[in-house]
């Protein structure tokens, strides 16, 4: 039987804490997580109503923001979509999800 995830545990900036990760799962923390010292972490936003920024390292360690949109399919499937593309181009299985982590499926 699959749990339901409620939206609004999901609607915060998610900092990827990759210290967190196994073979099989990606652990994310909100952003308000103290994080210990590491050379970018890629994170995403996702708002009420849709809306995404997605924020990862660029060249010269500048970070670098992509703006879209964000879906919870099939109640456990949390879709990215990023213009001009109607399909998404990524989609994380999410294994759990709490106030202060978020942990997904990796592919």
């Amino acid at each position: 039987m699959t749990v339901k995830i409620s939206e609004e545990l999901l609607h915060q900036t998610w900092v990827h804490s990759h210290e967190e990760d196994t073979e099989t799962e990606m652990v994310f923390r909100p952003s308000s997580y103290r994080f210990p010292p590491s050379r970018g972490r890629k994170s995403f936003e996702l708002k009420a109503g849709g809306s995404l920024l997605q924020t990862g390292p660029g060249p010269a360690d500048v970070p670098q923001q992509r703006q879209g949109t964000w879906q919870l399919i099939n109640d456990t499937e949390l879709a990215f979509f990023f213009e001009p593309a109607t399909e998404p181009q990524l989609v994380m299985q999410i294994v759990s999800v709490e106030k202060n982590r978020l942990v997904v499926r990796r592919k």
